[in-house]
């Protein structure tokens, strides 16, 4: 098993920052990518940005390319999401999501592990 938990959610201005941490415990060694998504209140589910976890490779959304950058620290376990000129459109719950093979990363549902999500929201 793997454990996900998320840190660095809160309120901010239009045009400002948030950084977002996620590390994981456990069976580390297993996971193959590990990805951040977003749920906005009557909203499906949405992949936002997915890093290789030995490689580093990294893939994004269109609504947020050139905006989010994705990070890994991987003698820390941690994988992190710097969101920057953020827009209302951006507020939602943020799940670090991690999965144990090559798969498609933008589909939700070939991740194994998620975690509790933190609210992120962008005030106009």
């Amino acid at each position: 098993q793997v454990q996900l938990v998320e840190s660095g959610g809160g309120l901010v201005q239009a045009g400002g920052s948030l950084r977002l941490s996620c590390a994981a415990s456990g069976r580390t060694f297993s996971i193959y990518s590990r990805g951040w998504f977003r749920q906005a209140p009557g909203k499906e589910r949405e992949f936002v940005a997915a890093i290789s976890w030995s490689g580093g490779s990294t893939y994004y959304a269109d609504s947020v390319k050139g905006r989010f950058r994705i990070s890994r620290d991987t003698a820390e376990n941690t994988v992190y999401l710097q969101m920057n000129s953020l827009k209302p459109e951006d507020t939602a719950v943020y799940y670090c999501a991690a999965k144990t093979m090559y798969s498609r990363v933008e589909v939700t549902t070939n991740y194994n592990y998620w975690g509790q999500g933190t609210q992120v929201t962008v005030s106009s």
